[in-house]
């Protein structure tokens, strides 16, 4: 049986990369999502800032550096994972910024063979550089809400579904 070519965002996925009888995504469940807002940012930026903080309890340095070339897409979205709750695996086209509002959220990325937890609770971060496929997880009994800040080029879809890679049994 010859299955089509999967789209993604930065190649076509053939169908002899894909194993025979396997799914060409893992769905989600257990979310639910809205939409806060989405904005073009239509001319090219560069922000460079700097910090310095001297007040106790010690003085920090920061620094951010933010540049798009292209047209880029500023999307927010608010997504509550119920207990057992998952993303599906999935990748973005650009960075997305994840902050968990309330709750606990297991992330697990899709390059680390040893299949390791990245444990995040109300009030942390997770920075997802859009490179690989990750999944989201609620591993704990209380529902987890987060906010999420997707950059995207102009247009772009937020999510692609992406299949199991292999190195987590889930």
């Amino acid at each position: 049986m010859l299955l089509p070519a999967c789209e993604r965002a930065d190649r076509t996925v053939a169908p002899t990369e894909i194993a025979p009888g396997a799914p060409l995504f893992t769905a989600g469940s257990g979310t639910s999502s809205i939409l806060l807002g989405r904005g073009t940012f239509a001319e090219r930026f560069h922000v460079k800032r700097k910090a310095k903080r001297t007040a106790p309890p010690k003085s920090i340095e920061w620094e951010i550096d933010i540049m798009a070339k292209d047209p880029t897409d500023v999307a927010v979205q608010s997504i509550t994972f119920q207990p057992g709750g998952h993303s599906g695996w999935h990748s973005h086209p650009g960075p997305v910024f994840i902050q968990v509002k309330s709750g606990t959220m297991t992330f697990y990325e899709s390059d680390d063979p040893t299949c390791t937890p990245l444990v995040r609770t109300a009030g942390q971060g997770y920075l997802d550089t859009g490179e690989h496929a990750h999944i989201a997880r609620n591993e704990s009994s209380q529902p987890a809400e987060n906010i999420v800040v997707y950059f995207a080029p102009q247009g772009a879809v937020l999510r692609i579904d992406e299949p199991a890679p292999g190195n987590c049994p889930f």
